[in-house]
């Protein structure tokens, strides 16, 4: 039996492409190619020895950024690069056929299929040229595109998602349909679907009429519960073996889509081979022509994978339908020879692309998986037959019992987990994971851009790869995207990008160790900032108490077992503990001085260190300093520390960093967090409070290269981040650069600003008008005087009021006494109403009553459209017969009788409010749950009922 390190060191050190057989449609293993590479690399897998200090990586790949090619916008190579003519016709017939597809891994299967029928068919040649989906943004080759489809007989597209592009393909395509001799689409937007035609076969109708299959499927789901796409993928299989035994022609096409689309699935050389075969010799009009007479090739079975398993590159069987099968073999025969022990160690789950596996183009899942097993951990990865892949996670990360086997998820597909980047669906994709409930991180291949224009752009993601392979996953609840493979581009196959995948590797198993290892064990650095960045207090944070915050989590830690040490259980303590100065700015002398950082410590730990020098100079620098070392501030308390985050830059600059090109964080800065993984030994850090420094460091905006600050400030840190509830767009950046999992406080409750002095005293004299305004002897009078309140006030910037010297109410109408008095009211209402936020926020500790009525009444005016519910202001308008925006636009011109209107329904959503907060009030006062009315009245029934 060949030594299973020996086989996985093999894979890693050379092509995949000669490592897996591609003369046959088996998908064993070739022993022989493994064993004759092995022999040089088996020490890759070794656990003992210099496998420990140095990445099997390095010995992986070359640097993928050596060849530069041509092309868009967002993509260096272009559609030449995957032109096959073939070299000697002679005398075949050449059916040319043009592909448009998302990701290049069909590349290199699509070329050898077409050099296989080049060099051994008798009865056609094959011409081909495919373009990745994202190069068609591109005006030259989308002219290129054009030429090529005007001449083709054959056009294929799959995954074409991107609206704006399906849109560019069906403009090429579909004036050409009818020439050309077969389009087959496979999963796509509806549009580029119904471009579909395999003889009589066609989908012309898709998404505009009713669909026997979607009433099948729909069927399905309710009878068993699987999904659509499940079902879709069972009957793809089955249908064709149906469809071969009903005589018409209509049938016979339909059977022809199926099995292209399962030839296609199955992504092989041999099975891209058949696909074209089959459709050249009986669509192609020049191919037919020639065969006549002749007997059609007899086309082999589409060879596939099971539609989910579980696949490991060493494997004696390529897939296991169990993960039982799995880690019997995994266990017990290849953990004992890569030295790894699975009683205790860590389990990472994967999940992958079939389509990669299918192609053999699968060298960046082999990297991370030696990567991970080369530090002690187990690998379980999975995949899907389509794009959703809540399935295999449900049947392969749970052991018999229903206990997950894994400690941390690793999603490489860089797509949502439900429905990839097609149609996604969130809640099932949250309710899956939040069950699993283990660390989700969605890892990015490169997919629209080459790694010289990741390395070169400063944004780092193509904006399209955004939407799609951040911003989709996130919204599952993934976290991480780290970049950690592209496309080599000349052949299209996927490369590992070495630091990247290395980086992948150990955060993994950071979040997987902090599952396993035990509570009084681990250390939780706790980061305190100055907020605002260099100008506010050290321990201050937005709408945040920042020291009562950690108190309160220290006793959560503490009573759950976290050794806190002597940590005193007062917030002016912990405060005094770091701060010997409540009021110490950044710069103060009165801090407390956790460490000192020699110079030589600092430059043997911070390998970035000499990079800071062009900005700072030699360490130690005049920041974070005591002229001679390093100083991190701060105080530990048994296996906790709480430090104060350096400062930002310069002081009185603070904000220079983030629009330097060339600037760099200090020395200090690089100091703490250097101090926090390799001195401290920090299990996890928790970022306190919106916000301090990291995530605005120089770098790309989103995809972290390993020359970017945050990415090599944090390095294998994991990371939790406080962050205001009101501020997601930065804690989004919190979230993508700094690679941290926030968590959101609330701000505290906004209450109404409410009136005082001359503006309180303007509201009374408005009361009195309201009971006055006929009185033709006291009403002008009262208006005289509140003409004069309002300037004294300053009213008279926001409105228009009469001359003041002039005006005599007496001598005006009592309309428009009532039009001023009612601007005036307008005006002092608008003020009164202005939200200010109360206090600060502590986290742990829920809101008052009084708190709670004031945010709840600000929510529930608020109309909801898009779920059906009126704001509470609207339905009680409604009440009494008139339109909420008819009160508001009267109050806003001052209309008298609609600024009282509005008043009493504030006053009256108010009562609302408070009546459901008073049953929801605990015996301390604070509201934990907001409790429904119908709930505690189907309780009161309920017991009637019995």
């Amino acid at each position: 039996m060949v030594s299973f390190k020996v086989a996985a060191a093999a894979l890693l050190t050379m092509s995949v492409a000669t490592a897996w057989q591609t003369s046959g449609p088996s998908f064993v293993p070739s022993t022989k190619n493994m064993q004759r590479s092995a022999m040089t690399t088996a020490a890759l897998y070794q656990k003992k020895g210099a496998i420990q200090q140095r990445s099997t990586l390095s010995m992986v790949v070359s640097d993928p950024t050596s060849s530069p090619m041509g092309g868009g916008m967002f993509t260096a190579t272009n559609a030449e690069s995957r032109r096959v003519i073939p070299e000697d016709v002679r005398g075949r017939p050449t059916m040319k056929v043009v592909y448009v597809v998302l990701e290049s891994q069909y590349q290199s299967s699509m070329t050898a299929a077409v050099k296989r029928i080049n060099a051994g068919s008798d009865n056609m040649a094959v011409e081909c040229v495919g373009y990745l989906l994202e190069e068609l943004r591109n005006e030259d080759a989308f002219e290129q595109f054009k030429k090529d489809v005007e001449d083709a007989n054959v056009f294929v597209g799959s995954l074409i998602f991107v609206q704006e592009l399906a849109e560019k393909v069906v403009e090429v395509v579909q004036p050409r349909r009818d020439e050309l001799d077969a389009v087959l689409v496979f999963p796509s937007m509806p549009e580029v679907m119904r471009l579909n035609k395999v003889g009589s076969f066609t989908m012309k109708n898709l998404g505009q009429s009713k669909s026997v299959v979607a009433d099948f499927m729909k069927k399905k789901k309710q009878d068993d519960g699987s999904s659509f796409e499940e079902g879709m993928l069972k009957l793809l299989r089955t249908l064709p073996k149906v469809l071969k035994f009903l005589p018409s022609d209509k049938a016979a096409d339909a059977r022809t889509f199926m099995m292209s689309f399962q030839y296609w699935l199955g992504g092989s050389p041999e099975n891209l081979e058949s696909l074209l075969l089959m459709v050249g010799q009986d669509y192609v009009d020049p191919v037919k022509k020639a065969m006549e007479g002749k007997e059609k090739v007899e086309t082999e079975e589409p060879v596939l994978l099971p539609d989910k398993a579980i696949w490991h590159p060493v494997a004696p069987s390529i897939v296991f339908e169990s993960n039982q099968k799995y880690f019997d073999w995994y266990n017990n025969e290849f953990c004992p020879d890569a030295g790894i022990d699975p009683k205790t160690a860590p389990t990472v789950g994967l999940v992958l692309q079939k389509s990669h596996i299918n192609t053999k183009d699968d060298t960046h899942y082999v990297s991370l998986i030696a990567e991970l097993e080369s530090r002690g951990a187990r690998v379980v990865s999975i995949y899907s037959g389509g794009l959703d892949f809540s399935g295999p996670v449900e049947e392969y990360f749970y052991d018999a019992n229903g206990k997950p086997i894994v400690d941390t998820v690793i999603n490489l597909t860089g797509f949502a987990l439900v429905g990839g980047p097609a149609s996604q669906d969130h809640a099932k994709a949250s309710a899956v994971l939040k069950k699993l409930n283990r660390p989700y991180m969605c890892a990015v291949p490169l997919v629209f851009q080459s790694f010289e224009e990741w390395q070169a752009s400063e944004l780092g993601l193509h904006p399209i790869q955004v939407a799609l392979q951040v911003s989709l996953p996130e919204i599952d609840g993934a976290i991480e995207p780290i970049i950690y493979a592209g496309r080599e581009g000349a052949t299209g196959r996927s490369v590992p990008l070495a630091d990247r995948v290395n980086l992948l590797a150990d955060r993994a198993m950071k979040w997987a160790n902090l599952r396993s290892k035990p509570k009084e064990d681990k250390k939780i650095a706790i980061t305190i900032f100055s907020f605002p960045p260099d100008k506010g207090n050290v321990g201050t944070a937005a709408y945040l108490d920042v020291f009562d915050s950690i108190k309160a989590v220290l006793g959560q830690l503490k009573s759950e077992g976290y050794d806190i040490g002597d940590a005193p259980n007062t917030k002016e303590e912990i405060m005094a503990s770091v701060l010997d100065d409540p009021e110490a700015k950044i710069s103060s002398p009165d801090l407390n001085v956790a460490y000192r950082m020699s110079t030589d410590e600092y430059y043997e730990l911070t390998p970035y260190a000499t990079d800071l020098e062009e900005n700072w100079g030699p360490a130690p620098g005049n920041l974070n300093s005591d002229g001679q070392n390093l100083v991190v501030y701060g105080k530990q308390f048994g296996n906790v520390f709480i430090g104060v985050q350096p400062s930002f830059g310069y002081e009185g600059d603070p904000m220079r960093l983030l629009f330097a090109k060339s600037a760099s964080p200090h020395h200090g800065f690089a100091a703490y967090y250097t101090y926090l993984e390799k001195i401290f030994q920090a299990d996890a850090v928790l970022h306190f409070g919106t916000h301090g420094s990291l995530e605005f460091m120089p770098g790309k905006q989103v995809g972290m290269s390993g020359t970017c600050y945050p990415d090599r400030l944090i390095n294998s840190l994991p990371s939790a981040y406080l962050y205001a509830a009101n501020n997601p767009s930065e804690a989004t950046i919190a979230k993508r650069r700094s690679y941290s999992a926030t968590v959101s406080y609330l701000t505290p409750p906004a209450e109404n600003a409410g009136l005082y002095k001359g503006l309180k005293e303007l509201k009374e004299l408005i009361s009195s008008y309201q009971g006055l305004r006929e009185n033709e002897g006291r009403g002008p009078a009262i208006v005289n005087s509140i003409v004069s309140t309002s300037y004294t006030c300053n009213l008279d910037k926001d409105i228009d009021l009469p001359d003041l010297e002039t005006y005599d109410a007496k001598d005006d109408t009592a309309e428009n006494r009532d039009d001023i008095v009612g601007a005036v009211y307008a005006q002092i209402m608008q003020i009164e109403s202005r939200l200010l936020p109360c206090g600060l926020h502590t986290v742990g500790v829920p809101p008052t009553a009084e708190e709670s009525i004031a945010t709840l009444v600000n929510i529930a005016q608020l109309d909801r459209p898009e779920d059906d519910i009126e704001g509470l202001p609207r339905v009680i308008a409604a009440s009494v017969g008139r339109d909420i925006n008819d009160v508001y636009r009267g109050n806003n011109n001052g209309v008298l009788k609609d600024v009282e209107l509005s008043e009493k329904i504030t006053e009256a959503s108010r009562a609302a409010v408070r009546a459901l907060v008073n049953q929801s009030t605990d015996s301390s006062g604070r509201v934990k749950e907001v409790k429904s009315a119908f709930d505690e009245m189907g309780a009161f029934f309920g017991g009637l009922m019995g």
